[in-house]
């Protein structure tokens, strides 16, 4: 332990300011790590997880809240802090996608009795699927459902003309990971996940891809939860598949859960079954995001309307909107 760290344990104390203390101690555990001694490591991270129990215990009813963390000063206009009050029953997600996610979320709030074990709980997590398939908003969800904050990082400022520059930021950013607990978002992640083997980034992107890959490597002594997210799983490069804990694959969703995204999203005006029978297939192929946005057009002409509810007809012109928005959009492209 260094005496720098030593002073801020006491100024922690003596301010009885918990969480920064156990924040630092984080800290050294992850310096242990670094330094080839995992078991020490582990021991300090048991200990402030146990503590952070006893807090829990010993506080106010009902759930902890949100420790409020904000990205360190150097990572400023580099990542930005939310602290989302959404959970994953907030979303329409298919029954194995749900699964995984269960079993993350379950690993992370037990990652104690894992460690007593032997075992860590998973950390790092991939997401692939088209655009507006409830990827981003996974993220925010799993933020909500562990009760920590959700640090998005913005990747297109993390590239510099020179790559001491970028290997800076990004050792700055894994810093923060192995020592602030939240969950840490990579969207649009083939920007620095492409594969080596791609010709035209023969420079910059090769070597931060390698920066990444060894980074990803390092202990995470606050069990950070990682969340890659990418529309283009084919450009990824072939070694992240063993940096990440699960793969989660999304897709557009089935009528029923066409009809769930919907439904939910039209809020108070409900829909009857003849109505949606009615517009079913307009509603084929739309992601969840299009989907939402057909549904506030109707809801807010009904508001504007004074109507109490939603008709077929005004429905299926939305969806049909979306569908050729999209068509264009892809003709554009």
């Amino acid at each position: 332990m260094s005496a720098k760290q030593i002073v801020a344990l006491l100024n922690s104390h003596i301010d009885r300011d918990d969480e920064q203390f156990l924040s630092i101690a984080l800290q050294v555990a992850a310096d242990e790590a670094r330094a080839g001694r995992p078991d020490e490591a582990d021991r300090l991270k048991r200990l402030v997880q146990k503590a952070r129990d006893h807090q829990r215990g010993a506080g106010a009813r009902g759930p902890s809240p949100i420790p409020m963390a904000r990205p360190r000063s150097e990572l400023q206009g580099l990542v930005d802090s939310a602290y989302p009050k959404i959970t994953l029953d907030n979303m329409v997600l298919a029954a194995d996608v749900r699964e995984r996610l269960d079993r993350l979320v379950r690993e992370q709030r037990e990652r104690a009795t894992l460690r007593d074990h032997g075992q860590t709980p998973s950390t790092h997590l991939l997401l692939v699927g088209p655009p507006g398939t409830g990827k981003t908003m996974t993220a925010s969800a799993l933020a909500g459902e562990l009760r920590l904050p959700l640090f998005t990082v913005r990747l297109d400022s993390l590239f510099s003309k020179l790559f001491g520059e970028t290997a800076g930021k990004l050792r700055l950013l894994f810093d923060q990971i192995a020592q602030t607990r939240g969950v840490y978002l990579l969207d649009e992640f083939d920007a620095i996940g492409a594969s080596r083997s791609e010709g035209n980034d023969v420079g910059e992107i090769r070597r931060v891809l390698n920066s990444v890959l060894s980074f990803m490597e390092e202990p995470n002594a606050t069990d950070s939860v990682v969340v890659a997210a990418t529309n283009h799983v084919e450009i990824l490069d072939n070694a992240l598949a063993r940096r990440f804990d699960d793969v989660v694959a999304y897709g557009v969703p089935d009528a029923a859960g066409a009809r769930a995204v919907v439904q939910r999203r039209l809020g108070k005006f409900k829909l009857p079954a003849k109505t949606w029978n009615a517009v079913a297939l307009h509603a084929e192929g739309l992601s969840q995001a299009e989907l939402v946005r057909a549904a506030d057009t109707v809801v807010k002409k009904a508001i504007l309307d004074g109507v109490p509810g939603i008709g077929a007809d005004l429905l299926a012109s939305a969806l049909r909107d979306r569908q050729t928005f999209r068509t264009r959009f892809r003709r554009a492209t």
